[in-house]
């Protein structure tokens, strides 16, 4: 599939008719449009998700969720699409026609059951009647396909599915997020993208549908009065459902309004050491690397000492312990050592028969036989008398052998190794708080010569931005214990509904169903599971292969290794000692390069065939990895690439020359008093034309 064209009217900057046409090539698959800042770059892919998307777009990427949010919802969101100047005219007389659009021709597309050679997808506002249109042409007629499916359907099954949206038109460099991924919600909604790019989507709506039919079929055997406390109980796990997203998105702000102001406040930070002494930006850097490594020392640290901590409450105990082994070891000798009383008296007797036996072959006199004889039944009498005092020890614990020696190998641990393991573990915290604490006292050094203006102003700003990160922490705090109880709240709902549920009693025909259901649920389920194990070495493989392509460093990254978890899939980055690389260690750049070979791993292993919209491309990168993604990366992605750099900046004439021989078409947008329209320009002559038009107006 590839885009033939595009064409604005009156789309925010781009006012009146504006038209851009790609002329696909098999060989030469990427093309450029440049422009300068303001110029209508963003806009471009704006007008891409609200032709595909409409009122949907929210689902493709924050940004828009948030934009529309902003403005109040959808339906006045949609008014600031329409062009500035064409909007002030129209409320000023009102003879203009206020609407604006945004049209689309697709070639090469593959419909099932219908062939076509184009698909034009077209879609209106009309400020005036305050209607959206959205219109589909197949080959130049509207068909009954798309009307009987229904037309957002129709683009969203059979052109591109919303949810995989963003990993075919996203901004290169803010999709570091992909990297930075590490709560639970963000893993969850990653894997949702995750779960639709690889084909898995499909099945896990199938297993949604079967446990919503098992629980209607459930419901539906309730009686009347049992329907009443029934509608109550999902009332309820509606109002905290509700009442939990809400406060997610309140985290949600809160955390990037945390992130913004610890930017501001590092970059205050940096301008206070370079105003307060000699520090340099990279000894201050390398201050802030061994900071962070001691705080990352000290969570490990506490860890250790957590398991260790286990084991205190048995060491607090040391006399009960080996009361508590002398007991064991008196249980399990009574079992090794326990024989039937009468056995053992009747062995004993003809031991001592058989002994006196043999005395008389000795011709003692009267005197000594009677001493030897004393002495043997007093011998036996204590043998017998021990016997049973071993065999009626109260039995307490009743210890396996197993058990026993497993408690045994504790004590002798406790005994042991456990003083020597504590203390240096302790001593270990001791020095990292120690080194932590030099640390941060160098930063705070760093902000002498409290007699200058600058720097006390600085000092002013810094304590008023981390005085607003403290009350946004602390507001955050209050929210995650209004998660937690709305949490528990919910699980004892939902539990509460759960067996209320096993009371109805459902009828024969719907018992077949349920049987039948729950069947079908448990096999979709292992289904699902087998599936991603399969795709996850298939996805582990890409992405390691497309890292090896455009990393400069070949050796950084050893393996890659996908977790799946439930609902949650996650990346691990493995260096050579197979041990898990912090993705917050990465530089950007290097976030940037793993999060590009992720996404051309998702786009290889989703099988889609569709354009590729990358805004500010090469951002962060050095010649050389900008270099590998020219070679390696841009011309691979997909059969139609559209770039949209800001030349000299983000795409240099060096590496233009590197990306020519997969030049299909360069268009560079200018602006003028009316609004931004395009120019096409020669492959070969981009950056000579623009140097000689620079020199025309220098002169």
């Amino acid at each position: 599939m590839k885009i033939s064209k595009i064409k604005f009217h009156n789309f925010r900057i781009y006012k009146g008719e504006n038209e851009i046409v790609f002329s696909p090539n098999n060989s030469k698959n990427i093309n450029i449009i440049a422009g300068k800042n303001g110029f209508g770059k963003t806009t471009f892919l704006t007008s891409l998700i609200w032709v595909f998307y409409g009122k949907m777009m929210s689902e493709v990427e924050d940004k828009y969720k948030k934009d529309i949010k902003n403005a109040g919802g959808y339906e006045k969101f949609i008014k600031t699409l329409l062009n500035r100047d064409i909007k002030t005219e129209f409320e000023s007389d009102g003879k203009v026609l206020p609407v604006f659009s945004v049209e689309i021709e697709l070639k090469d597309i593959l419909i099932p059951s219908i062939p076509c050679r184009s698909v034009v997808i077209k879609r209106s506002y009309n400020l005036r009647k305050d209607a959206e249109e959205l219109k589909i042409f197949i080959d130049g007629l509207e068909n009954e396909l798309t009307k009987e499916v229904g037309l957002d359907v129709f683009i969203n099954d059979f052109i591109l599915p919303r949810e995989i949206a963003k990993f075919f038109f996203f901004d290169a460099e803010k999709i570091v997020s992909l990297a930075e991924a590490k709560t639970k919600s963000e893993l969850k909604n990653l894997s949702k993208a995750y779960s639709e790019v690889l084909g898995i989507k499909k099945y896990e709506d199938l297993k949604k549908n079967l446990e919503t039919l098992l629980i209607k079929l459930r419901r539906s055997a309730a009686s009347d009065m049992q329907q009443t406390k029934l509608r109550e109980l999902t009332t309820k796990e509606s109002e905290l459902i509700g009442l939990l997203e809400i406060n997610h998105d309140k985290q949600v702000n809160i955390d990037r309004d945390i992130n913004n102001l610890r930017q501001i406040s590092e970059g205050l930070q940096e301008k206070l050491i370079r105003e307060g002494n000699g520090v340099t930006l990279e000894e201050l850097q390398s201050m802030k690397a061994e900071r962070d490594r001691l705080k990352h020392d000290s969570v490990e640290i506490k860890g250790k000492l957590k398991k260790l901590m286990d084991i205190a409450p048995l060491v607090i105990a040391g006399e009960k312990m080996l009361q508590l082994k002398e007991q064991i070891l008196l249980e399990q000798n009574q079992k090794s050592g326990s024989i039937d009383k009468t056995v053992l008296i009747r062995e004993l007797d003809s031991f001592s028969n058989a002994l006196l036996k043999k005395l008389e072959s000795l011709n003692l006199d009267t005197d000594s036989r009677v001493i030897v004889d004393r002495a043997l039944k007093q011998t036996l009498s204590e043998k017998e008398n021990t016997h049973t005092k071993h065999n009626s020890a109260k039995v307490l614990l009743d210890f396996s052998v197993e058990q026993a020696r497993n408690f045994d190998a504790v004590v002798n641990n406790i005994k042991g190794t456990f003083s020597i393991q504590f203390s240096a573990v302790v001593q270990e915290e001791k020095n990292n708080r120690m080194f932590l604490s030099k640390v941060y006292s160098q930063i705070r050094q760093a902000e002498a010569r409290k007699d200058n203006p600058l720097a006390k102003k600085l000092r002013e700003e810094k304590k008023e931005i981390e005085d607003k990160i403290s009350v946004l922490t602390l507001h955050k705090g209050k929210l995650i214990e209004e998660s937690d109880s709305l949490n528990a709240k919910l699980s004892s709902t939902r539990k509460v509904l759960s067996e209320y549920e096993k009371n109805f009693r459902l009828a024969e025909t719907d018992q077949k169903k349920y049987e039948v259901t729950e069947n079908l649920l448990k096999k979709i389920s292992t289904i699902i599971q087998k599936i991603k194990e399969d795709k996850k070495y298939s996805l582990q493989k890409s992405i390691m292969l497309g890292l090896r392509k455009i990393m400069h460093k070949s050796d950084f990254i050893h393996n890659i290794r996908v977790n799946v978890t439930d609902d949650v899939m996650d990346i691990d980055l493995l260096d050579k000692n197979n041990t898990v690389i912090d993705k917050d260690s990465l530089s950007k750049g290097e976030q940037q390069l793993y999060a590009t070979a992720l996404l051309k791993a998702l786009v290889d292993e989703s099988g889609i065939k569709f354009p590729v919209f990358i805004d500010s491309p090469l951002q962060k990168f050095d010649k050389y990895h900008s270099k590998n993604i020219i070679k390696e990366f841009y011309p691979t992605i997909s059969e139609q690439v559209v770039l949209f750099p800001l030349l000299e900046k983000e795409l240099s004439e060096l590496e233009y020359d590197y990306l020519k021989p997969y030049v299909n078409n360069v268009f560079v947008i200018e602006n003028q008093h009316e609004g931004s329209s395009f120019r096409a320009f020669a492959v070969d002559q981009l950056f000579t034309d623009l140097k000689k038009e620079e020199n025309v107006y220098s002169s």
